[in-house]
């Protein structure tokens, strides 16, 4: 999957806010928000449309994919580049350097014990 820049990021939480949007009033949005010129917003769409990403038909922009998908695949490729596919060397290169509050720990705990009841 397309790992999107920062920009392209930021560009996108506004469309999966406001889809689906007209590219017209997605031009103004992005005026209004980023400080884009007309032909910068158009650049954006049409770079994040032939990712997949958005999807442009008669000039109403959309996702192609939506936010929690795409986070969860940025997560799923990021542990598997950095640690191997293991998601306990992630935790455990995690917490070596910052202390979990016992807020935290519960929440992790309850998610593993949600798990373990689905399987």
């Amino acid at each position: 999957m397309y790992q999107m820049t920062e920009a392209e990021f930021k560009f996108t939480e506004l469309i999966w806010k406001e889809e689906p949007v007209g590219s017209g009033e997605l031009v103004k949005l992005c005026r209004e928000e980023f400080g884009w010129k007309k032909s910068t917003t158009y650049t954006f769409i049409k770079k994040l449309c032939e990712q997949g990403i958005l999807q442009n038909e008669q000039a109403v922009v959309t996702s192609c994919i939506d936010r929690e998908r795409y986070l969860q695949q940025q997560g799923e490729e990021f542990v598997a580049k950095t640690f191997e596919g293991s998601l306990p060397k992630m935790i455990a290169a995690f917490i070596e350097r910052k202390r979990l509050s016992r807020a935290q720990i519960e929440e992790i705990e309850k998610m593993i014990e949600d798990y373990k009841s689905e399987v």
